[in-house]
């Protein structure tokens, strides 16, 4: 196999066409550069230069290697500044699960934030319910979550990214739309309702029985993403309680109003990942998003 001083004394002789000149130009002598071009050569299998002693030309096929070479060498001179920036964690590459209505500002932002401070850092983007965001951390499928609480404290760290209000999303052609007050829980009496799954969106389950006197035999329809909650809204199928980031969505024929008795901004969304990492882009990350304590706190 070819070495790379061999690749640097063919690079420096195709750029000279002059085997004195290159040698001059790597502080060697010229027998010795001679006869890593004859190796080099023996190795590839192929003539690379066509030379006598008034004239050297590169071949056909030491043009194309040429290239080739020259690639290798810028691979190999920037392999080492590659691991320290990896190592430091100004380089690398972040892993990132995601919930859908995290997407509706925070998740942009976040990138945004990373990529003005670091970026080298190449990012993966992962949607996943909060449940899939906790096992794929604990397998290191992914480095970080933006993810819905409660954790396990003792194996993750996390911090509060954002906080919102939550609303009621009802069709726009529904009476509560018209409606120029706070929705109350004796307004919803009879109101089909598109309701979170209490498995695979169980925090919006809770929190939304925990602040509202829910009609179990009143829900229609059981769903874990907020995008298919407003879509059923604006089809008539019921009303829904939502993040206010879901007036972002856009959908067409659906109306978003307060609900009466709630505490401000109930809804949280945390920064999730493992306490133990090794990934040293993660903590970089944290300092970005969270300055302070770092990945364990």
């Amino acid at each position: 196999m070819f070495s790379f001083e061999q690749l640097r004394g063919f690079v420096a002789v195709a750029e000279e066409l002059h085997f004195g000149r290159a040698a001059e130009r790597l502080s060697m002598t010229q027998p010795p550069l001679s006869r890593q071009i004859q190796k080099l050569e023996r190795e590839v299998g192929v003539r690379l230069l066509e030379r006598d002693r008034r004239h050297v030309a590169l071949t056909t096929a030491g043009t194309a290697f040429l290239v080739e070479a020259r690639r290798l060498l810028a691979l190999a001179d920037s392999a080492p500044d590659l691991a320290r920036r990896i190592s430091a964690g100004s380089s690398g590459t972040l892993r990132i699960g995601f919930t859908a209505a995290s997407s509706y500002g925070v998740l942009g932002r976040l990138l945004n934030e990373l990529e003005d401070v670091l970026p080298d850092i190449d990012v993966e983007l992962f949607e996943m319910v909060t449940r899939e965001q906790v096992a794929a951390l604990l397998t290191g499928e992914v480095d970080l979550g933006l993810a819905r609480p409660p954790f396990d404290t003792d194996l993750f760290g996390s911090r509060v990214q954002h906080r919102e209000r939550m609303l009621v999303a009802v069709p726009a052609d529904h009476p509560l739309a018209a409606a120029d007050r706070p929705v109350t829980g004796d307004d919803l009496a009879g109101v089909p309702l598109i309701m979170h799954s209490p498995t695979r969106a169980r925090y919006f389950y809770d929190l939304v029985v925990s602040l509202v006197p829910i009609a179990h035999q009143n829900v229609v329809h059981t769903v874990s993403q907020i995008l298919t909650m407003v879509w059923l809204v604006a089809a008539g199928r019921g009303v829904a309680f939502v993040p206010e980031s879901a007036t972002g969505l856009g959908v067409a024929g659906v109306a978003y109003r307060e609900l009466a008795g709630l505490p401000d901004d109930p809804v949280e969304l945390h920064l999730l990942w493992p306490r133990h990492t090794g990934n040293p882009a993660l903590l970089r990350a944290l300092e970005v998003w969270a300055p302070a304590p770092g990945a364990g706190a």
